[in-house]
């Protein structure tokens, strides 16, 4: 039997900002990834560099890693500035920035891993052949690959670490793939300026001319939850389990990445081929769930092939955990029906007679009779489905202190003809011993639970006492103050000592910058349209380096480029004639409404669908 070492897993959560950053932590991620005062493609959630190197500076103490997101296309005028922060970056002491832009491997890059954004939209096992040829160290795959498709790649690229959405809010279109939001209102996807073109309400409209659905968020998918696929994807080849979410709360950071520690957790104690990629041990003050989260009601996304019911066509809006029904309805009051405790400032919302969602604020709440404000008049049928939008006793709990991570660290204290040696050992196996001169005094009964007891005692350092080994040829008295000193001056010693994070690729040589044509992989076929956002002249010559003889212009550069490309908004994996039951590839339940079908905006803007039956996929067209 062939030994190999074990796989590491890391759970890769969001950190809108510092507090969020240490949150995540704190609450068992294996990784942070956050963005820079710039170039992140969430232009709202910049950062100083001052609270991104305390962030590397805690994240150390548990072998964590820290991500900078530096994943927008540049202009021209942006090189310089980039290049300056990037070494910054490496100063501060980033582990890896996420990239899309391929301008950064034209530029003289200190030696700091970088890893592929899902913006450079990463589908195929020769896509990622390709960026492991650049010198990239981990790929961000698009979050529409199902199980096989992750496989396939793992199994033709396996040096090359997966890193793959598990959580979190979810785009219509194939990231780096949308222009929607540029072309209606002048904001940029792929500069983090997108204004969620996806979550409107549009009208289907067939092709003679009649409205098949009014005023629907068409294009609004649900929000990601993999959670009971994490060990099917950590046998298909995914290494990083990556959440969702640079814009959301620390609320949120804080109970999702909860849950996802403990559901990867569950996994690793009982699979030890697979390894966790940081140290440390949680405790929580809460039972985390997602339902109590922001979300639109979930799914998993394609990850065990095509359904129906991915999108969330009456509201864009976080519906909140499901409460119960409405029972009765009262001048001032409702009854709920189900089992939820409920707390005075509730929020409840609920689906009306039209399919929009409304919503109330619980004044005084006595079991599950809710007392609301009696100027508020509801138009709601008994059996109707309660959801809780804002949950008082929750956000509270939240709010406070809800968990605490600490290294582990076990003891032996055995006797030397001088006095003892106390030894310590790190969770990541860093020994530090201390030898202490003090005559043997024989003890009047045994010392060994004593002994236990005061070397568990670690304070408010971010140790915990797993095990204490005491190695005696007769019981010795110590005393307790002693003993403290000494569990003192060993545990400064380990503080001192950096943590490591779990090495996740062996064999790896740091490599990235400008390569010779005949190094590339020759089985990748560079876009030559808007496709390849080329928005600035160091990513023009790269291309131009690597065989492409017409650069196309990004659509942020030459807005003209995008009609000069076929006018492709959206290229989505997602289907609206599936969702509707039209699929001509089933059977429809009944006659399909003549084609073609466009969306259409309130204000009369129409939107074209087109569709590919051979490669499964829907073209949103611009007018």
């Amino acid at each position: 039997m062939t030994y190999t070492d074990p796989t590491a897993i890391e759970l890769l959560a969001p950190a809108r900002n510092l507090e969020c950053g240490i949150a995540a932590i704190d609450h068992g991620a294996d990784a942070v990834y956050i963005g820079a005062q710039r170039f992140g493609a969430r232009a709202a959630a910049g950062n100083s560099l001052d609270d991104i190197v305390a962030l590397c500076s805690y994240a150390r103490q548990f072998g964590v890693r820290v991500y900078v997101t530096v994943n927008t296309i540049l202009y021209d005028d942006e090189l310089q500035e980039t290049h300056r922060l990037v070494w910054e970056l490496y100063r501060a002491g980033v582990d890896a920035l996420i990239v899309q832009d391929l301008a950064l491997l034209e530029m003289d890059l200190p030696p700091i891993a970088l890893h592929a954004s899902t913006q450079m939209d990463n589908r195929s096992a020769e896509k990622v052949s390709w960026l492991l040829s650049l010198g990239f160290r981990q790929a961000v795959l698009a979050r529409e690959l199902t199980l096989h498709e992750i496989e396939d790649i793992h199994r033709a690229v396996p040096q090359m670490p997966l890193e793959v959405f598990c959580h979190g809010a979810l785009c219509v279109s194939y990231s780096g793939q949308c222009y929607a939001s540029q072309y209606c209102f002048h904001r940029s996807a792929n500069r983090g300026e997108c204004a969620q073109f996806c979550r409107l309400p549009f009208s289907l409209v067939d092709g003679e001319g009649n409205t098949l659905v009014r005023n629907r968020h068409l294009l609004s998918l649900k929000d990601m939850n993999r959670s009971l696929w994490l060990e099917q994807m950590m046998d298909a080849g995914v290494s990083s389990f990556k959440i969702e979410g640079r814009m959301k709360d620390v609320a949120y950071v804080k109970n999702v990445t909860a849950y996802y520690r403990q559901q990867l957790d569950a996994i690793l104690r009982r699979r030890t081929e697979y390894v966790r990629s940081s140290f440390g041990r949680e405790t929580f003050t809460f039972c985390p769930d997602p339902d109590r989260s922001f979300s639109r009601g979930f799914t998993d996304y394609f990850i065990n092939g095509r359904q129906a019911d991915m999108s969330s066509p009456m509201t864009p809006k976080s519906r909140g955990q499901y409460v119960g029904t409405l029972k009765e309805l009262g001048r001032d009051h409702i009854v709920v029906s189900g089992t939820a405790s409920f707390h005075n400032g509730d929020g409840l919302c609920y689906l009306d007679a039209q399919g929009s969602l409304q919503g109330f604020r619980v004044n005084r709440a006595e079991g599950n009779r809710l007392y609301l404000n009696v100027q508020e008049s509801l138009s709601i049928a008994p059996g109707t489905k309660l959801y809780r939008s804002f949950d008082q006793e929750w956000n509270r709990l939240m709010a406070g202190h809800t968990a605490d991570r600490r290294m582990v660290v076990n003891w032996t204290l055995q006797e030397t003809p001088a006095g003892f040696c106390l030894t310590a050992v790190r969770e990541d196996g860093l020994r530090r011993s201390a030898d202490f001169d003090m005559a043997h005094e024989p003890a009047r009964s045994d010392q060994t639970e004593q002994i236990r007891d005061v070397l568990s005692k670690t304070g408010n350092t971010s140790f915990m006492t797993v095990a204490v080994s005491v190695v005696f040829s007769q019981p010795w008295f110590i005393p307790r103050s002693q003993l403290a000193e000494w569990r003192r001056t060993l545990l400064n010693l380990l503080m001192v000592e950096p943590v490591h994070p779990v090495k996740y690729m062996d064999g790896f040589s740091e490599k990235h910058g400008s390569l010779q044509a005949d190094e590339v992989s020759p089985v990748f076929n560079l876009p030559s349209t808007y496709l390849a956002n080329v928005s600035n002249r160091l990513s023009h010559r790269f291309y131009v380096a690597h065989g492409v003889t017409q650069v196309a212009s990004a659509v942020e550069v030459e807005p003209e480029s995008l009609h000069r490309g076929g006018g492709v908004l959206m290229h989505c994996r997602f289907c609206l004639r599936y969702e509707k039951g039209w699929c001509p590839r089933l059977k429809p339940s009944g006659p399909m409404p003549p084609e073609p079908y466009w969306l259409q905006l309130s204000d009369g803007r129409r939107f074209r669908l087109r569709f590919d039956c051979r490669r499964c996929e829907m073209y949103v067209l611009a007018e």
